[in-house]
C-alpha cells in the first residue's frame, strides 16, 4: 500500500481509503471482517458520515458496533466523518456542527475523531460559527484534524479568514471519467472546448500550493453518477480496452489500473473506495503500488475522452 506523508497530521496516511456508506444492512460480522481485510491490506483511513445509512448516524451506528479495535489498534488508524447536510438544506452553524459531532462519537463508540470534514458547502455559511465550533472540538480533544468536502478554493479561503486551524484535506468527486480537475488545465484557454469550462476555479493547484491532500470519491463512476465506467465495454471501449492491457501488463486488475491512474498524480490524492467487498479493498491496494508511466498515464486520459489540445 503507498503511503503519503502529511506533516500537519503527524503520520503517514494509506492512499487508500475506505468508505463505509454501504455498510447499514451488512452482519456484524461482515462489517468486522471487511475492516479488518482493509486493515491487513495496509488501508488505515476510514471515512463516514452523519447522514450515510439512510438515517442520522446509522452507518456509524453499525461499526461501533461490529467492528473490534483495540486500543493501540485506535491509534493506528483514522477515522473521519462528516457534517453539514441535513433533510432539505446544509447547516454549518457552531450548535449543529458540535451535537452531529458529539452523536457521532457515540455512534462510533469512540473518544475522538481524527478528522472532521464539512460536507457540501452551505451557502449561508458564516466563519465565525465554524471556527467557533472547530475550536470547542478541538480544545476538548474530540477533533483532531479538519477539512472539508466539495469546496472551492474561494470557499476553504474564506473559512479561513475565521477557522484557526489548518484545514488538511478535501472531498472531491474524481476518476478517469470524471476529471474536469485534471482536463481543464490541460485545455485551458482553448475557445470552444468545453473541456476548457473551469468548475473548481483551480482547486488542483490551490490545493498543491497549500498542502491539501485531496480525497476522490466514486473513483469508478462515470460523471455525476452516470454508472461504473471499469468493464463498461459498450459505453467505454477504448478505455477499457487500455485499462484491461495495462492489468495485464501490471499484474493487477483494471480496477487497480483505475487506482494507480488516480494515485500517480504527483498531488498526492487519496482513493475513497465504497465498496462492502474485501477482495476490491485488496484490488485498489495491489493498484495503489503500481507506478504508472507518464505514457501510460496520458493514453488513460485520452482513452477516457479527455482532449490533449
Amino acid at each position: 500500500m503507498k503511503t503519503y506523508d502529511i506533516p500537519a497530521f503527524g503520520r503517514a496516511v494509506s492512499s487508500v481509503v475506505l468508505g463505509m456508506m454501504r455498510i447499514a444492512k451488512m452482519e456484524n460480522g461482515e462489517i468486522d471482517a471487511l475492516v479488518h481485510g482493509a486493515l491487513d491490506n495496509g488501508v488505515n483511513v476510514f471515512d463516514h458520515a452523519d447522514i450515510y445509512g439512510g438515517e442520522r448516524h446509522k452507518c456509524e451506528a453499525r461499526f461501533g458496533e461490529a467492528v473490534a479495535i483495540s486500543a493501540a489498534e485506535r491509534e493506528q488508524i483514522s477515522v473521519q466523518s462528516k457534517v453539514g447536510i441535513r433533510k432539505g438544506y446544509f447547516d454549518f452553524s457552531a450548535d449543529h456542527i458540535a451535537a452531529t459531532v458529539d452523536e457521532s462519537l457515540k455512534a462510533l463508540k469512540t473518544d475522538y475523531l481524527d478528522v472532521l470534514l464539512l460536507h457540501r458547502p452551505d451557502t449561508l455559511v458564516e466563519p465565525e460559527e465554524v471556527a467557533e465550533a472547530f475550536d470547542a472540538l478541538h480544545a476538548a480533544g474530540k477533533v483532531r484534524h479538519f477539512g472539508v468536502s466539495n469546496h472551492t478554493p474561494g470557499q476553504i479561503e474564506l473559512l479561513k479568514t475565521a477557522v484557526r486551524q489548518p484545514l488538511i484535506f478535501n472531498q472531491v468527486q474524481l476518476s478517469l471519467a470524471h476529471a474536469p480537475m485534471f482536463a481543464q488545465g490541460v485545455a485551458a484557454n482553448m475557445a470552444g472546448l468545453e473541456q476548457s469550462a473551469s468548475r473548481d476555479n483551480g482547486l488542483l493547484e490551490y490545493s498543491r500550493l497549500n498542502t491539501m491532500t485531496l480525497q476522490a470519491w466514486s473513483p469508478f463512476q462515470a460523471g455525476f453518477f452516470d454508472g461504473v465506467f471499469v468493464g463498461d465495454r459498450e459505453r467505454f471501449p477504448a478505455l477499457n480496452a487500455v485499462l484491461d492491457e495495462l492489468a495485464e501488463t501490471h499484474g493487477v486488475t483494471p480496477s487497480g489500473i483505475a487506482v494507480a491512474w488516480i494515485i500517480r498524480h504527483p498531488a498526492n490524492i487519496q482513493v475513497v473506495l465504497g465498496t462492502t467487498k474485501a477482495s476490491r479493498v485488496a484490488e485498489a491496494a495491489a493498484g495503489s503500488d503500481v507506478e504508472l508511466s507518464r505514457e501510460e498515464w496520458y493514453r488513460l486520459f485520452t482513452a477516457a475522452g479527455h482532449t490533449l489540445p
